[in-house]
């Protein structure tokens, strides 16, 4: 009995641990905290440090225990690739390392700058940036191993450049390269850098990233590309089935529901605004004998995602499309609960959970926290900055400034990333 009650607060305290980190983009697809609480007042009143980021990055933050780890390039041809460490309490910079871009590519806002999030773990941070260089540091900084993907597999061209984070579970780390030709995915053993398998792509246009979902008991890893979905065997890179039946998710990454399903998101489209796309909703994996094949459960014919993944909290959907509606739905029917306009605006970061909130991170800076609710019952609204005005005939994306890429959340601390900055809200314990 004492060694069962020694267990159980083992348990306990390693599940407690596990609730301060948020280690991969989008924290592994949960997009919420165990802790179930963030400061709805995002003004002077809850914010408790700004870090300035030499640079500039799209990736999101992702922390393990007391560190905060970041990412971005610098120069006119993103020569300078940044890896950041920062203390969670204080907002102070515990280190930073510079590294040369094996393969420059002129700077743009156009192109995807340090848009791939890293992932991080008890052993450190492991990054990737979209010239293929893969770093692995300890907590303190020191070069565990690297590697230049560009020499080992070959030049990476894709339109936008490359966006997709990667991901990892605990001995592995995986690497998507939706490259124009030959695309691949890698499995790299975290201990030492080694490849562990490398498989054949989507073979499609792609800015989402990969993610795993629980199918029949075992992890699946998702890549989901213009028109496809694709699952692959994460053990041994083999591709377990694909999934045509939709278009325009090259942005949105599909969300794990569990019981073989997926949360899909996907956009109007290029050129369009309003034009729905019968491809937002929820996918069901089923194996058969040895094969798998894909089904749609519901989808929407009015909702439709911008640059943030869809997402799903208490039997509920939510979509947040490129001028800022929010359209809900019951989960496990697909049926419309509500449609409503955000003062958010579009997102490009994916909403956030707390407790009984939900967080929408419109891109100009301006966040808006709605109740997790049968209609849409706006908390609070704020803006963070000012916005930046659009260039001419730019498709919406801003000329230069501040743009809210990502979003974590990790013990009731938010973390809210633009290109240059880190801002740290917190209610106050007063």
């Amino acid at each position: 009995s004492t060694l069962l009650l020694l267990a159980a607060c083992l348990l306990l305290s390693s599940s407690s641990i596990a609730d301060e980190n948020w280690t991969s983009f989008q924290n592994g697809g949960s997009n919420s905290s165990k802790s179930q609480k963030a400061p709805t007042d995002l003004s002077s009143k809850s914010l408790n440090w700004k870090f300035e980021i030499a640079g500039y990055g799209q990736s999101s933050p992702v922390v393990f225990g007391d560190r905060i780890f970041l990412t971005s390039v610098s120069g006119g041809e993103k020569e300078n690739l940044h890896v950041f460490a920062v203390d969670r309490s204080t907002g102070k910079q515990l280190w930073t390392k510079q590294f040369k871009n094996s393969t420059p590519e002129k700077s743009s806002t156009y192109i995807s700058r340090a848009a791939p999030s890293p992932v991080c773990d008890e052993n450190g941070v492991i990054t990737f940036f979209e010239g293929g260089n893969l770093i692995a540091l300890s907590n303190d900084g020191n070069i565990r191993w690297q590697l230049d993907l560009v020499k080992e597999y070959g030049e990476i061209k894709a339109r936008h450049g490359l966006a997709s984070s990667i991901t990892h579970d605990a001995n592995r780390v995986y690497v998507w390269i939706e490259r124009q030709t030959d695309p691949y995915l890698l499995s790299i053993n975290k201990a030492d850098g080694k490849t562990v398998w490398k498989s054949k792509g989507v073979g499609s246009t792609t800015w989402s990233s990969l993610r795993f979902a629980e199918v029949e008991g075992k992890q699946h890893l998702v890549a989901s590309a213009s028109g496809k979905i694709a699952g692959y065997d994460p053990e041994t890179g083999k591709q377990l089935w694909t999934f045509d039946d939709l278009a325009n998710n090259t942005t949105p990454t599909p969300m794990p529901l569990g019981n073989n399903r997926l949360l899909v998101g996907a956009s109007t489209g290029r050129g369009t605004t309003t034009k729905p796309v019968p491809s937002n909703g929820v996918v069901e994996i089923v194996k058969k004998d040895d094969t798998f094949s894909v089904k749609w459960l519901w989808r929407s014919k009015g909702s439709t995602c911008s640059f943030g993944s869809p997402v799903a909290f208490d039997g509920r959907a939510y979509f947040v499309n490129r001028v800022g509606a929010v359209f809900c739905h019951d989960l496990e029917t697909g049926k419309e609960i509500f449609t409503s306009r955000s003062p958010s605006g579009s997102i490009w970061a994916t909403p956030i959970e707390a407790g009984e909130n939900i967080f929408l991170f419109g891109k100009d800076g301006r966040v808006a926290v709605i109740k997790k609710s049968n209609q849409f019952d706006l908390v609070t609204k704020t803006e963070l900055w000012k916005p930046t005005p659009r260039a001419a005939g730019g498709n919406g994306a801003p000329a230069a400034g501040k743009v809210l890429y990502a979003a974590a959340l990790v013990d009731g601390q938010l973390l809210i990333r633009n290109g240059s900055e880190l801002f740290s809200f917190q209610e106050s314990k007063n």
